[in-house]
């Protein structure tokens, strides 16, 4: 019956566009004609027969015009946009016609653009016409294997994969297919390449927006690719192939093209996932839906089962950390993996097919311990890495949120977003940020990146221990087996990531080729090192040369160097030589990654003799005769006990470019900076140095200072409840401080589901949505007895919404307060009113947001609100200075207290000492700036702050010589 309505519309509408496209072409003519005759007689031309002369034009235009020839220019006019339409309509018939012939032979058409008004009219109608009529003739076609299309479509997705290379849009080869087809590469000129990342040189790769949320990751098109086969393997049925298909339909790729046929698939396109469900149902199986385990509230409110979000809930406003999916989809965050056993070849993911948990008492910091027998992290790509290799990436992260604090522009007017600063990483590593951060480092100092403490990570022993590539035993690594390309990734990363927090002589320099490189980085990426430019104090640490030849012989260059430096100070090795201080330079540890070639064995075999002594380490892709050689399945786990390891780390192609943008961006080089005499002020976040938000703000609880609430929370700082008696020092769960810290930042509310993915993101879904459920009963509880009232919720349940919200007339928020005061100050004529409102901001300004909660999505936003408090100083020290230059010069210095390496504050204090005639505090707050941002990778003061710093000493200079 459906199928008749269908049909019945769209004839109607083929008829009615049939009708209007008569009335375009045959109508208009006949009304121009009928309403003004000859349309020429205007420009005195009054009968076709009659040409006129030059005289008669002449005299046309300069007479008087009358009404007639005003109606007679404005059909003449009109036959000009009629003669334009028919010319699109033919156009447009031809297109429609050529389009569906080449689908017909499963070729590709590229999109036609730049189609004005009148052509995009004659398009509609062309389209409404031919698509009814090409439809019904193609389903009077099929109709007759109606019964047999969903086999037929499965044998078809069954065929042995072929890649098509063509080099035009056109693909060359007429294939009938009515399932899934291969994937097939298109030509370089007729799509680009993978997208851009922001910055230099190995910003070539990204995961598009839409499938960055998807509830089974993603999946790169590799050549051989097709639905059927990708069902298959990743979702362990092939007939979920109609899934992924639903899933990606529609969404452009890279290529500029969509998935609009499951026919076909495009080499580099992204698939987004669904869920890899431990029972998935066959098409057509009716599977009985259980019943929801709904739970009433205090207040008789029924809210959500743990897990999942309220089934008409409306979307939250988008934030920097992920959203859960539903309850019936294994999330997209990262499964923490157990220790691997000796010689297991299968991926291990214990969040599939485990047995529940009961569930425990929650960390004191409210968060998920990852370490408490895990030792990895899987990955949406597929990749797996070791906590040591998470980690590092995560001390680069750490790095580049410091360089972006130092370079933070101090905004007036200031301010008042709630939302965080954007992380550092791309989502694809955003689960490495996440629980890398909490693994130990050896380094403590809050302003300084930390410091992790295996060098080189590249994967576990049988005992599940950190192993690091300048520990292995053997003159080398040979990689072999179908996970030696993604391991070689890994080691390329973890040996770049070593030392990026550190001195310039903890970093190690990697040695590769062109060939190598472009295996192991995504198609179209350039085939370049960590400073293509050429300006980083570090000089180039990822040295690419031409070929295998070209490698060795530097390796044995090098070899030759550094027992030529022994030999000179009488040593065995290059740490001994490290240790002393009569040298001329440091030699870092030096990584040779090549592949295979029997060609240069005997002298990868005399270089790897010497790796110990002179910390020269070959890793080749391939066996090897004379060196270490490991079998490395997909997942990275051996089948050999050669190194004594038993996995090793890896990544996709998409996950080491992001990791070289990271240490691009890290790499400590001369910055112009920003001049605060000379360079405008910024009047926004883009231009301070902050990226503008996406999406729209969520709007913030206006609360004055002296708000009265019964219960007063204190986000900014440590976590900490206060009623009218005092502290609420008993009865809380440390995860419930966590949970109202998220709900802080969030007003709108958040959803069980959003707060498991905020809180707990290595933890089960369902094991989270209790844990969750648990802290909010037990802040209830809490207040309700602290207060004595019995009856309010205090964190309120919006069934309509499936959201979780603090209850803004019963809970004030120091935050709320802050934001608040920051807005109205902004909007103050009065300076000295304005700076009582931003002393009421610094009052409230307790310290770094939700302090002592290791989790990185705090960082982000705590990172956002210390921007907010330097600004407020900034602007205190601005309103004081002409009067109180002391009290300006304090209040940049409680500034830098909180943030020791902005510069721009350092420019804001060495310029009023400048106009004291104080040239000695000049010179000592730019050597301390000199000695913070030495440990933000050996970075130096900007060429804008030293010509601040300079202008300010000029005076003095010029009086010294006077004397």
């Amino acid at each position: 019956m459906m199928r008749a309505f269908a049909t019945v519309g769209r004839l109607l509408r083929a008829v009615a566009a049939l009708a209007v496209l008569a009335g375009f072409t045959a109508g208009v003519p006949w009304l121009l004609t009928a309403s003004s005759g000859w349309p020429l007689s205007w420009v005195g031309w009054p009968h076709p027969a009659q040409v006129p002369g030059l005289a008669d034009l002449i005299g046309a235009v300069t007479n008087p015009w009358s009404d007639q020839m005003i109606l007679a220019m404005l059909a003449s006019i009109g036959w000009v946009l009629w003669l334009i339409f028919v010319r699109h309509v033919i156009i447009e018939t031809i297109e429609a016609s050529a389009d569906a012939a080449t689908a017909r032979r499963g070729q590709l058409r590229a999109p036609v653009g730049g189609r004005g008004p009148i052509r995009w009219v004659a398009a509609v109608l062309v389209g409404a016409i031919i698509g009814a009529v090409l439809f019904d003739a193609a389903r009077a076609v099929t109709g007759t294997t109606g019964t047999s299309a969903a086999a037929a479509a499965d044998a078809a997705a069954r065929r042995p994969a072929v890649t098509v290379g063509a080099p035009a849009p056109a693909v060359a080869a007429t294939v009938a297919h009515i399932g899934p087809r291969p994937a097939i590469t298109v030509h370089r000129d007729a799509a680009t390449a993978m997208p851009r990342l922001a910055s230099a040189a190995h910003h070539g790769t990204g995961v598009p927006s839409w499938a960055r949320d998807a509830p089974g990751g993603i999946h790169p098109v590799k050549a051989g690719d097709n639905l059927w086969d990708i069902a298959t393997d990743k979702l362990g049925d092939p007939h979920r192939w109609r899934e992924i298909y639903t899933l990606n339909r529609g969404h452009q790729q890279a290529n500029g093209y969509a998935l609009t046929d499951p026919d076909e698939i495009h080499v580099g396109w992204v698939l987004a996932m669904p869920a890899r469900d431990t029972t998935p149902a066959r098409p057509n199986s009716a599977t009985p839906t259980p019943p929801s385990d709904t739970t009433p509230s205090d207040d008789g409110v029924t809210e959500p089962p743990s897990g999942s979000a309220a089934p008409n809930a409306s979307p939250a406003p988008a934030t920097s950390t992920p959203s859960t999916p539903p309850a019936t989809a294994t999330p997209a965050s990262p499964t923490v993996s157990a220790t691997p056993s000796p010689g297991a070849s299968a991926t291990v993911t214990p969040t599939e097919g485990r047995p529940p948990a009961a569930e425990p008492a929650a960390p004191d910091n409210g968060s998920d311990s990852a370490d408490d027998g895990q030792v990895g992290i899987s990955l949406p790509s597929d990749g797996w890495v070791s906590l040591g290799l998470a980690a590092l990436i995560a001390a680069v992260a750490s790095l580049l949120r410091l360089q972006r604090r130092r370079r933070a522009r101090l905004i007036y007017p200031i301010p008042s977003r709630i939302g965080p600063q954007p992380a550092p990483v791309l989502d694809i590593l955003a689960p490495v940020d996440v629980v890398g951060a909490r693994h130990p480092t050896t380094d403590e100092e809050p302003h300084r990146p930390a410091a992790p403490v295996v060098p080189a990570p590249v994967g576990l022993d049988h005992a599940g221990s950190e192993v690091s590539l300048f520990d292995l035993p053997g003159p080398g690594l040979a990689l072999t087996g179908d996970g030696a390309e993604p391991a070689a990734r890994a080691v390329l990363a973890a040996v770049l990531a070593t030392g990026a927090t550190q001195s310039a002589e903890a970093r190690p320099v990697a040695v590769t080729t062109t060939e190598v490189l472009a295996r192991l980085l995504p198609a179209g990426a350039p085939l370049v090192g960590l400073d293509p430019d050429g300006t980083s104090y570090d000089g180039e640490r990822l040295i690419v040369l031409s070929d295998a030849t070209a490698a060795t012989t530097h390796a044995e260059e090098e070899m030759i160097v550094r027992r030529r430096l022994l030999d000179t100070f009488n040593l065995d090795t290059v740490t001994a030589l490290n240790e002393r201080t009569d040298h001329a330079e440091m030699q870092p540890p030096y990584v040779l990654l090549i592949e295979a070639t029997t060609r240069h064995a005997a002298r990868l075999r005399a270089v790897g003799t010497h790796r110990r002594a002179l910390h020269l380490h070959p890793v080749v892709l391939g066996g090897l005769d004379g060196l270490p050689t490991v079998e490395i399945a997909a997942d990275g786990t051996t089948r050999s006990e050669a190194a004594g390891l038993a996995r090793l780390s890896t990544l996709a192609a998409h996950d080491l470019a992001a990791v070289l943008a990271m240490l691009t961006d890290a790499a400590p080089r001369p910055e112009p900076g920003h001049d605060i005499d000379l360079d405008p002020d910024p009047s926004d976040p883009a231009a301070a140095g902050h990226e503008a938000p996406t999406e729209q703000a969520e709007p913030v609880p206006a609360q004055a200072h002296e708000a009265a609430a019964p219960v007063r929370l204190r986000v900014l700082g440590p976590v900490l409840l206060e009623t009218l008696a005092g502290p609420v020092a008993t009865g809380m769960r440390s995860g419930s401080y966590t949970v109202l810290a998220s709900l802080a930042v969030h007003p709108g509310g958040r959803t069980l589901g959003q707060l498991a993915a905020d809180l707990h993101p290595d933890t089960d879904p369902g094991t989270a949505g209790k844990r969750i459920r648990t802290d909010i009963s037990s802040t209830r509880r809490v207040l309700r007895a602290a207060t004595g009232n019995s009856e309010a919720m205090f964190v309120v349940y919006d069934p309509a919404t499936g959201r979780y919200r603090l209850d803004a007339e019963l809970i004030a928020v120091d935050l709320w307060q802050m934001l608040t005061a920051i807005e109205t100050a902004n909007t103050s004529d009065d300076d000295l009113q304005a700076l009582a409102l931003l002393r009421e901001v610094v009052e409230l300004y307790g310290g770094d947001f939700a302090d002592g909660v290791d989790q990185t999505w705090i960082t982000d936003y705590a990172n956002s609100y210390r921007h907010q408090i330097l600004s407020v100083f900034a602007r205190i020290a601005e309103i004081l200075e002409p009067d109180h230059p002391d009290q300006a010069v304090a209040a940049l210095e409680r500034a830098l207290e909180l943030d020791p390496v902005n510069e721009e504050l350092y420019q804001r204090v060495m310029r009023i000492h400048g106009r004291a005639g104080r040239p000695d505090a000049v010179r000592r707050a730019l050597r301390r700036l000199e000695e913070r941002l030495a440990d933000l990778g050996d970075a130096e003061p900007s060429e804008a702050t030293r010509r601040v710093a300079e202008r300010q000493l000029r005076p003095a200079a010029t009086s010294g010589a006077r004397s």
